[in-house]
């Protein structure tokens, strides 16, 4: 006999096995027995096995079950069938193995309790929550807890971007007002804020100050350097504070009229605080330039005022200093400005700034800046500067109304204002100039001067003082007379009395006298040159005519327009014979009456 066999899980060969216990295969779940009739939790689906099991004869010393397997390789799979009720086991049923056998069948199988039950044929007996519910509940928890985190994150994330946002506005806003609230200080000389600036009202402005004539008068000075400090890039010279250039700027709110009057700035004035005494100290003198308090910049703008008004005759209500760089920075931020000179101007060594009369230029503002300091190579030294800077205002007012503004351009163009320009007007003053200029006929503002030989104007010349070279009044040192009379006339608000209008008045009929009568008529309206004549032969419109030869006399010709309630003629239609140089030409014809009708 062989000798016993020790192997885990079975039982020992005195034990009797029924042929219904077999090992199963790995499809097969391992229940015990005790559970199959004791404790079915489920219906229990029938198991048949996939060929019969021969009986096996075996001694006594060869385990049963061995024996049967390998003699009949066995072979069991599962397969689903119906379910089928669980039955009771009667005690004495063969088919039932005793509590000792029973127990070795469980030994025997538990080592199976581990391979996977399939939920369709079994269940843990303990009923606790199997693996793979285990694993839908998790999926189920963890997803919901995982997009709660994800949630959360998502929330965090947006605040955060939010509050940023927020941050960046006001920060920005905080900076613009700040930063608006400088310029206009700087401006305004502490006249208003960002948010007078920014309250805007199309339908009411604050009337400009004016003088006794309803004119309002405002004096423009620069001093040079690129900065309010004087610097040229080299340092800051000595002159820089000293106002080279001087600039009457008159108008009318209600008609519109501009005129504007350049002082040169060798000009003997009252005693300064040096001893030469010239004009463009009396700013510097009186504690003006750098960077100045506004109290100390108002004090020497207005001693300057008072010292340019006392030579022109002229009350100023308003001042604006601007230095070298406000107008390099002005014409660049605009892309340049167009100018046409009267004068030829060869200032080859000290500016470069070389232009041909009557030639149409498109400049920058470096060219600009050498232009407007320009005085050597040119007919007129000061006189011709002084009439080149007006130029250069007229090129800028046009570009102005040319170009577009971008945001960029806008703030570029207050950030270089702002450094560079200071005034006394209030920040709604300030918008209602830029009102008026919008609603002038800025085409029609008028250039004054003082000196221009060509047309018989010679108001001021020069002269030697205590070996200092000076521009002094032709009538003699001290006596603006002459020259205040002429300012007074140009700025005047009857245009009669500064565009001298000439007048050609012409009797188209063979009634004497009629051509006298109108020239009365008209010296009473004002025109002080009126001429008279009898037209030539030919065929002229009945009653009076008008005929425009001069389109600068804008005021002129709307009262004419308005006194005969006729609109011009065109000047192609009248005879060759009558002269062109007359700024107007009237011609009377009556209608003449019949009998019939002087009875009526």
């Amino acid at each position: 006999m062989k000798p016993n066999k020790s192997i885990d899980g079975l039982v020992t060969r005195s034990a009797k096995t029924s042929s219904t216990d077999f090992l199963p295969t790995k499809k097969a779940k391992a229940t015990s027995v005790k559970e199959k009739t004791e404790k079915p939790t489920k219906p229990v689906k029938a198991v048949k096995p996939t060929k019969p099991i021969k009986p096996v004869e075996h001694t006594s010393d060869e385990d049963p079950l061995e024996a049967a397997i390998l003699e009949n390789s066995l072979e069991i799979s599962v397969e689903e069938t119906e379910d089928v009720a669980p039955t009771k086991v009667k005690e004495n049923d063969e088919s039932v193995v005793t509590r000792q056998e029973k127990s070795a069948a469980e030994d025997f199988l538990a080592p199976l309790q581990a391979f996977d039950f399939d939920d369709e044929t079994s269940e843990e007996p303990d009923k606790k929550t199997s693996k793979k519910e285990k694993k839908k509940k998790n999926r189920k928890e963890k997803p919901e807890k995982e997009g709660k985190k994800h949630i959360s994150k998502v929330r965090k994330i947006i605040t955060s971007i939010i509050l940023i946002i927020v941050l960046a506005v006001i920060g920005f806003i905080t900076w613009a007002v700040l930063w608006g609230n400088d310029i206009i200080a700087k401006i305004t000389g502490g006249q208003g804020n960002i948010l007078d600036l920014l309250t805007f009202t199309n339908d009411t402005y604050e009337p400009l100050k004016t003088d006794s004539k309803g004119r309002t008068n405002i004096l423009a000075f620069g001093t040079s350097g690129y900065n309010m400090e004087g610097d040229e890039g080299n340092g800051t010279h000595a002159g820089a504070q000293l106002t080279d250039s001087i600039m009457m700027i008159s108008l009318n709110q209600d008609t519109g009229d501009i005129a504007m009057l350049s002082l040169p700035r060798d000009l003997k004035a009252s005693p300064t605080c040096t001893s030469t005494g010239k004009i463009n100290e009396v700013y510097w003198c009186n504690g003006g330039g750098g960077n100045a308090s506004t109290e100390k910049e108002a004090a020497a703008a207005n001693a300057l005022m008072t010292e340019v008004g006392s030579i022109l005759g002229v009350e100023f209500q308003y001042f604006a200093h601007l230095n070298w760089g406000s107008l390099i920075q002005i014409v660049d931020i605009l892309d340049g400005i167009t100018i046409t000179l009267d004068e030829d101007i060869k200032d080859y060594y000290w500016t470069g700034a070389v232009f041909e009369a009557g030639k149409e230029y498109t400049i920058n503002g470096e060219q600009a800046l050498g232009l407007a300091r320009a005085r050597h190579g040119t007919s007129g030294g000061d006189f011709t500067r002084g009439t080149s800077q007006q130029k250069i205002l007229i090129g800028i007012k046009n570009r102005i109304f040319e170009k577009h503004f971008s945001i960029p351009d806008l703030v570029g163009l207050a950030s270089a204002l702002g450094d560079n320009l200071r005034t006394n007007f209030s920040i709604n003053e300030i918008k209602t100039m830029a009102h008026l200029t919008s609603e002038f006929d800025l085409e029609s503002m008028r250039q004054l001067t003082l000196y221009d030989p060509a047309n018989g104007i010679r108001y001021m010349t020069t002269g030697m003082i205590n070996g200092i070279s000076y521009v002094l009044p032709s009538a003699g040192v001290g006596n603006y007379g002459a020259i205040q009379q002429y300012v007074a006339t140009n700025t005047s608000n009857d245009p009669r009395d500064y565009e001298n209008p000439t007048i050609l008045v012409l009797n188209a009929t063979e009634t004497p006298g009629l051509a006298s009568t109108e020239k009365e008529k008209l010296e009473k309206e004002g025109f002080k040159f009126v001429d008279v004549g009898d037209a030539p032969e030919g065929e002229y419109p009945e009653g009076t005519s008008l005929y425009i030869l001069s389109t600068s006399k804008t005021g002129s010709k709307a009262n004419l327009e308005v006194t005969y309630g006729v609109q011009d003629n065109s000047v192609d239609t009248l005879p060759e014979s009558i002269p062109r140089n007359y700024d107007f030409i009237i011609i009377i014809n009556p209608v003449e009456k019949t009998d019939e009708e002087g009875k009526e």
